[in-house]
């Protein structure tokens, strides 16, 4: 290996003009060499030139590409072009294939759908239950637990809960890691604008973005107030619940967020289950039991009617989390 880099930032160098650069920076020359990358390089200009063109001009003789550009832009240009150039061009199909399709999972369904890649993060106890019949979820998650999901915040473009759970919780939704974290943008579904003005998420919008998807009847004056303090507010269209959750992550997606995490609540959940679009389940079960016919259900919304109409996941994955146990399913690949 003569070489590496990767796509470290928005606007920075994509990751075969970064490994180019690493390669001459070591003394190396990239000549003749082959470059393997994750992504097919791009032929387009955009916040950077063309991949294809350092290529070129570095004389690569061969590129191994991992996975497709699915984006209208791209979708294979850059391949065709190098082909036609006289370099070598191979598109993986084996387990690296897998793994890198996998970790451009965001960027994937966006271009796919124009939509985020939804996960649904909760914790519950030992008998399925996010909060007790007050209300009550502080903490059914340890400590440990919690500090990943601040981690996964600061590595997400947004982080999104229902109005009921700000109203019940008053959260903040900011990443708070050791040194500078990245912050989200924070998004709460709240259909009749009632997220009040001293709530913690309006209070601290200096410190994270803080957008408001609301439904076209909802009062003026609470959309004007969350205006006026800050807010974004985007007003989802369509005849039903459903159908207006659609159009927010359409808004969503046009907003450049590729990445949104959800926290809560149950309904909120529910509701993207129903219109399938909950991509991956994040779940932590904590060793606790609550026993309470009326407390709160990890999902609610429709769901299925029998056992055999429920989703099984393409892929599961088991984590210990102090003591606590993570249950990742991913429900589908872009």
């Amino acid at each position: 290996m003569i070489g590496e880099g990767y796509h470290a930032e928005l606007g920075g160098l994509h990751a075969e003009r970064a490994a180019i650069e690493d390669c001459r920076s070591r003394g190396e020359d990239p000549a003749g060499a082959t470059l393997y990358v994750t992504l097919e390089p791009c032929a387009h200009t955009g916040r950077q030139p063309p991949c294809t063109d350092a290529i070129l001009e570095a004389k690569v003789a061969r590129v191994v590409y991992a996975s497709e550009d699915p984006t209208d832009k791209a979708s294979g240009r850059g391949p065709g072009m190098l082909r036609d150039e006289g370099i070598e061009v191979e598109l993986d199909n084996g387990p690296e294939a897998s793994a890198a399709r996998l970790l451009n999972q965001p960027f994937r369904k966006r271009a796919r759908t124009g939509r985020p890649l939804v996960t649904y993060k909760a914790a519950m106890t030992l008998d399925g239950r996010v909060a007790s019949p007050t209300g009550d979820s502080r903490w059914i998650s340890t400590v440990e637990s919690r500090e990943l999901v601040h981690r996964w915040r600061s590595e997400c473009d947004a982080v999104a809960v229902g109005i009921g759970t700000a109203l019940a919780d008053d959260p903040l939704l900011t990443a708070r890691t050791d040194g500078d974290a990245r912050q989200p943008a924070r998004v709460v579904f709240d259909s009749a604008a009632r997220l009040p003005i001293d709530s913690a998420l309006v209070q601290s919008i200096d410190e994270a973005p803080l957008i408001v998807v609301c439904a076209p009847e909802a009062p003026s004056a609470g959309r004007d107030a969350l205006e006026r303090a800050g807010a974004e507010v985007i007003v989802a269209s369509g005849r039903t619940p459903l159908a207006r959750l659609s159009a927010a992550l359409d808004e969503l997606g046009r907003r450049e967020i590729q990445d949104l995490l959800v926290e809560g609540g149950p309904t909120l959940a529910g509701s993207l289950f129903d219109s399938g679009e909950i991509d991956e389940v994040r779940l932590f079960i904590a060793p606790i039991l609550v026993g309470a016919a009326d407390a709160r259900a990890v999902l609610e919304g429709q769901g299925a009617s029998r056992i055999a109409d429920g989703v099984r996941p393409l892929a599961t994955s088991y984590q210990q989390v102090g003591e606590d146990l993570l249950v990742t399913a991913r429900l589908r690949e872009w």
